[in-house]
């Protein structure tokens, strides 16, 4: 989008781009953080319930002292940090039920997220009365991240349901799956949306086979992301409205670049 802009030799058209960049950056800043804090808080009582009868802590801790647990998908908080937390206290409580003579062990804490994601944000913004060690993990989720049997939780909220890449035959314009254009599969062929949907599949395996990889035996993923309704037209979601307006705010700025005033 700053090329675009930069592109621009216009004074006018300089501003009026800027000014909608900024707009919807913030925009969709705000409305993906409340999107997962509503997602967190909704999931919240199903984990706890999860650890307290599936989590061995017993057997998980008779190996080791600490307690490694995984974020993937942070970004830069703070949502991260409530999930960690919320997730601390439900294993606390397990340990105390279950080993109420055993010293509680000590926490390792992993942030992942893609290499060029602002850790500097994420790390100067940590609580202070955190009780747990930290650790940044850059590099994508689609793919292993940490040696075998090495976690014993791991934890991904509203962050799967982005793609490693955008299917191949989206761009090919000699493909009956060619998108024309469009930045998302709201109000488009069948064929687009079994791209997408054929692409996060392939995902989701490589994702579940890493994983499953770097889990402890007995260890738990906890995975939350956003859906539809069955039956239910991509175009009258929230999330397909949103794109959809998005994707006309930038059409409207190509068509001004491409069209100088007279």
């Amino acid at each position: 989008m700053l090329y675009i802009k930069h592109k621009i030799s216009f004074h006018k058209y300089e501003v009026k781009i800027k000014f909608k960049i900024i707009y919807l950056d913030e925009l969709k800043c705000i409305n993906i953080l409340l999107l997962q804090r509503k997602s967190a808080n909704a999931v919240r009582e199903k984990i706890d319930e999860a650890i307290a009868e599936k989590l061995d802590m017993e057997t998980l801790c008779s190996s080791g002292k600490s307690f490694h647990i995984a974020d993937f998908g942070c970004s830069t908080g703070p949502n991260t940090f409530i999930a960690m937390q919320n997730i601390l206290e439900s294993v606390e409580r397990k340990y105390k039920s279950q080993c109420p003579t055993s010293q509680i062990p000590e926490f390792q804490a992993f942030f992942n997220d893609q290499a060029s994601n602002d850790f500097n944000t994420l790390f100067t913004t940590l609580p202070l009365d955190r009780q747990y060690f930290v650790a940044g993990v850059p590099g994508s989720f689609h793919g292993r991240l940490f040696p075998d049997s090495s976690l014993h939780f791991a934890y991904s909220s509203t962050a799967l349901h982005w793609l490693s890449k955008v299917p191949e035959e989206l761009l090919d314009k000699n493909s009956p799956s060619f998108n024309k254009g469009r930045i998302y599969y709201s109000n488009t062929l069948d064929k687009v949306v079994d791209a997408y949907s054929s692409q996060f599949a392939k995902d989701m395996e490589i994702f579940l086979d890493a994983r499953a990889k770097e889990l402890v035996a007995g260890g738990m993923l906890v995975m939350t992301m956003p859906g539809q309704p069955n039956g239910i037209p991509c175009c009258q979601t929230g999330m397909g409205m949103t794109i959809d307006y998005l994707e006309s705010c930038f059409l409207d700025m190509v068509n001004e670049v491409s069209t100088p005033p007279k």
